[in-house]
């Protein structure tokens, strides 16, 4: 398991300072990032939490995936590496822009 965890269903209340409490208790907290909307600077709802070490990352996914923070149950899970090159553009097989 990665250091690096996806914290989803988080409530708009949650900030980056709530996250690093809540998931201290399983261990060294290295960072933590909240995603913000850029347009409305509010909270997108999810963030990412990178723990010390892979077994305080295990630890931290099994003591809070499910718990409650401001009354809403958050999942955690292992976060996937971000997809690179296309800029998250997918190609639905239309033809636009290839070359044969």
């Amino acid at each position: 398991m990665g250091r690096k965890l996806y914290v989803g269903n988080l409530p708009y209340s949650a900030t980056e300072a709530s996250l690093r409490e809540a998931f201290s208790a399983s261990g060294t907290v290295e960072t933590v990032s909240l995603i913000i909307d850029r347009d409305t600077n509010q909270s997108k709802g999810f963030g990412f939490v990178e723990m010390a070490t892979d077994s305080e990352a295990q630890a931290a996914t099994q003591a809070m995936n499910g718990a409650s923070i401001d009354g809403r149950q958050i999942k955690v899970s292992e976060a996937k590496p971000k997809a690179s090159g296309d800029g998250g553009r997918r190609d639905n097989g239309g033809g636009y822009g290839r070359r044969y």
